[in-house]
């Protein structure tokens, strides 16, 4: 359907409805270079919409409520929104209000406080942001070192991990999901966690094991991370929610979205940053698993980790993170193809429902709203930093555009709880601040000619799941010797990637993980360079040894995922997992 005449490009919306290709032209007015610059000002003002709505009446609480114009604690009381937007102004170049914000939080937040919190959040936010900041903070060559600093919120982020501690003391190594921050794990602390959480850990910890050179805290994520994959499925996939004591899974439903998104991220990101290779090894098969299994091309859905066997054909609004890690791992196609289905959810309705059900192609009951999330944003930036196809600015300007006419309200932005309606809700996440605006303004930036710290400053960057911005500096990421540079695994570069092989020995049409590490133009351009080791030779490894003889690793199967695994055969051609999800030919389009 024409919905007007194009100045300068076009865009093909894919839809894969059953086994048929559909075909919907959707056309956009390009960005120009002048409009990308007004966008990125106009990203700029919004931030500061919010942030100074935060200073002016919330501060020093943790969130704001932008309708009421007052301040709520959701975390633990110790001004979660101006911690979690440190990084944020630092990359904005503010820095004045960064180093007042830098003062402020090092004379006045501690941590010796009689509450319970989430293990996940604090860490992701609290504990990340506080890191980001102190790199930025105490290194001259950033732009924006604070003359007056002396290591206040390293000693602050050392003080909270130690307290978040307890946590992991469990018999499997994955920690609790909450955690005193006074008195440690409560006797009667639920021993149920998901994937997430026990296992989106790596990067902060990590960090700070580097920055304090005491291991204990990289250790204790790592541990977790191998405790959730020793008690994967035999076909490599995970469920959502797992007993810490037990390590029986208590949901087993696998997929790329709510309660084990972020467990793929940090696999990848962790080897990116610290070049452990243990990370790398655990990603490509769970990597090869997820896009055989859960990939109905452009979607993906939910799956029973045993068998396969179809649980629910819903796309939910965290899945949106994913084309952006598969532009990290250089699975450049699949990725532009799934963003494209996503973005067609944004547009139906100005928002992405945190539920939207393939089935009837309708918002999912119970799951209309859309809490400011950041996760189309984030993969949208990571597409167009990789192809530089302008139909990704015009994804950004509709986003704005939607934000500015849906969400803003008298003191920032608000929640969206119901996106059929927009109907406006007293809430604004921190990561509005952190993740949302920050990935729209880099975007923009981009387009416009990049001045920032992560496209022009010192280092290459990763991003953290809360978006902090985590440098790859010597002391962080060349701690052990490892590849000169990201996925060069064997000699001659001659990295062979793992496809996953189905049963029956054929490999999935769906994954193409072997072109993807180390051989794509994004990860040339963009190189995540590594030190040369000093013997000169790339480390690499046999094609035939699995990451489990290397490390001895094995999975340690529950005894009802036993008794599942010997009706797998009888019962995985109950779903045929070759056709895509079955929906109904009313295309999505506005």
């Amino acid at each position: 359907m024409e919905l007007g005449k194009p100045r300068i490009a076009f865009f093909l919306v894919l839809l894969i409805i059953s086994q048929d290709l559909i075909f919907i032209k959707v056309l956009a007015e390009g960005v120009t270079f002048d409009e990308a610059k007004q966008l990125r000002d106009e990203v700029r003002e919004m931030f500061y919409h919010a942030f100074d709505g935060y200073m002016d009446h919330a501060f020093p609480r943790d969130e704001l409520k932008p309708l009421s114009c007052q301040g709520e604690d959701t975390l633990g009381g110790y001004a979660l929104t101006l911690i979690d937007s440190l990084d944020t102004l630092a990359l904005l170049g503010d820095k004045e209000r960064f180093t007042s914000s830098v003062e402020w939080i090092s004379k006045n937040v501690r941590f010796d406080l009689n509450k319970t919190v989430s293990l996940f959040e604090t860490t992701i936010r609290i504990l990340g942001g506080l890191l980001s900041a102190h790199l930025i903070a105490s290194d001259y060559s950033t732009g924006m070192r604070i003359s007056s600093y002396d290591d206040e919120l390293l000693h602050l982020s050392e003080d909270l991990a130690r307290r978040l501690l307890p946590a992991f003391d469990t018999p499997t190594g994955i920690p609790f999901g909450s955690v005193n921050l006074l008195y440690g794990v409560d006797e009667n602390e639920s021993k149920i966690t998901s994937t997430a959480g026990g296992g989106t850990l790596t990067l902060e910890f990590g960090v700070l094991s580097r920055l304090t050179n005491d291991p204990v805290f990289e250790q204790v994520t790592k541990n977790a991370v191998r405790g959730i994959w020793a008690r994967r499925s035999r076909i490599n996939l995970v469920g959502a929610h797992i007993d810490v004591f037990t390590g029986e899974w208590t949901q087993k439903d696998a997929g790329i979205g709510t309660s084990i998104d972020s467990f793929y991220e940090y696999l990848l990101k962790a080897y990116i940053l610290f070049g452990d290779e243990e990370y790398l090894y655990i990603f490509q098969e769970a990597y090869g698993a997820a896009m055989h299994y859960l990939f109905h091309d452009p979607w993906y859905v939910e799956v029973n980790m045993n068998s396969a066997a179809l649980v629910w054909p819903l796309f939910n609004s965290l899945q949106a993170f994913w084309p952006g890690l598969q532009v990290l791992a250089g699975d450049i196609d699949p990725a532009i193809r799934t963003h494209t289905a996503f973005f067609s959810v944004w547009k139906r309705y100005g928002f992405t429902p945190e539920g939207f059900n393939l089935a009837s192609f309708s918002v999912q009951h119970g799951q209309k709203s859309y809490p400011l999330r950041p996760e189309l944003i984030e993969s949208t930036y990571w597409l167009y930093k990789a192809t530089r196809d302008p139909r990704y600015l015009d994804v950004g300007r509709d986003i704005v555009s939607s934000l500015q006419y849906g969400a803003r309200c008298t003191c920032g932005y608000c929640h969206i709880s119901d996106v059929e309606f927009h109907k406006q809700e007293d809430n604004m996440e921190s990561f509005f601040l952190a993740e949302t605006v920050k990935y729209l303004w880099l975007l923009f930036d981009l387009a416009a000619g990049p001045d920032n710290l992560v496209e022009n400053g010192p280092y290459k960057y990763i991003f953290s799941t809360e978006g902090h911005l985590l440098p790859m500096t010597p002391r962080i990421s060349l701690v052990d010797e490892h590849c000169s540079y990201f996925g060069a695994y064997c000699k001659n570069s001659n990295f062979r990637g793992s496809s996953y092989i189905s049963k029956d020995g054929l490999q999935s049409n769906n994954t193409r993980f072997q072109r993807g590490l180390g051989s794509t133009n994004y990860v040339s351009k963009y190189a995540f360079h590594k030190s040369t080791p000093k013997s000169g030779t790339i480390k690499g490894f046999c094609p035939g040894l699995k990451h489990e003889q290397m490390y001895g690793l094995s999975y340690v199967a529950s005894p009802d995922m036993v008794h599942e695994d010997e009706s797998t055969d009888q019962n995985e051609n109950g779903t045929d997992q070759s056709k895509s999800v079955v929906v109904l030919s009313d295309s999505i389009s506005k």
